[in-house]
């Protein structure tokens, strides 16, 4: 009985190749998964921030309107007028600010401002990179 020898270097080094790929494939959909994970909740927080100073605004414009119903308009707490008779309001949360100004007319209430601001910083933070 004569046995063919069978070569298993070439097999072998397939092999490892595979599952070296497969594994640094694997860790990189780790790392990305976890990423977008991050990213999404930071961005549902700054969308939460964001609707929330719209309500505070919309809650100030239906306070403004039964005020000028019933003419009370000097009566709003927080606000302010300048030169031109538009009176401003500002809110704020989370480092977010909402401006709102509105002008009376006609014994309306008229939007002048409606401007979301948040101030950015840069994130100079590059963590143990070169260490």
């Amino acid at each position: 009985m004569n046995q063919i020898p069978i070569k298993l270097g070439p097999l072998t080094l397939l092999l490892t190749i595979i599952s070296i790929c497969l594994t640094t494939l694997s860790i990189l959909t780790f790392t990305t998964a976890r990423a977008d994970m991050h990213l999404a909740e930071k961005y549902a927080d700054t969308v939460k921030t964001r609707y929330a100073l719209e309500r505070e605004g919309q809650a100030f414009l239906a306070e403004a309107e039964d005020a000028l119903v019933n003419n009370q308009t000097r009566d709003l707490l927080g606000t302010s007028k300048d030169e031109n008779g538009v009176i401003w309001k500002t809110f704020e949360q989370d480092g977010s600010k909402l401006l709102v100004g509105i002008a009376i007319e006609n014994n309306h209430c008229r939007i002048v401002s409606w401007k979301q601001e948040k101030e950015w910083s840069q994130d100079m933070d590059i963590g143990n990179l070169w260490q």
